[in-house]
């Protein structure tokens, strides 16, 4: 699993790539918690996202909250087929907010 991030002028873009499940969670959250912390605004590509599991939907929605809590814009973006899946599973589209779009693949 890897997470780029590139600047935007304030505007941080986030790019996770590879898997976001359970043995990914403790890098992961330090990496994207971190960058919210820094960035006064955030967008998650989650394009790249290989497998997804119950843990990485705790992450997303962790870094949902945290952004709330420090009123700054968060988006979801590129829903990669896995994390759609796991969504769809658990009926959470509503949960997250944003509009589940596919970054250049078939919907599943």
């Amino acid at each position: 699993m890897a997470i780029s991030a590139i600047y935007h002028h304030e505007r941080c873009i986030l790019r996770i790539d590879g898997p976001l499940t359970i043995y990914e969670a403790g890098v992961s959250k330090r990496r994207l918690v971190d960058e919210l912390n820094l960035a006064p605004e955030i967008d998650v590509d989650l394009s790249g996202v290989a497998e997804f599991d119950t843990a990485g939907v705790q992450l997303l929605l962790m870094l949902k909250r945290e952004a709330q809590r420090q009123q700054k814009p968060l988006r979801f973006h590129g829903h990669s087929k896995a994390v759609l899946q796991v969504i769809d599973l658990y009926n959470m589209a509503g949960v997250f907010g944003d509009p589940l779009l596919l970054s250049g693949e078939e919907a599943p």
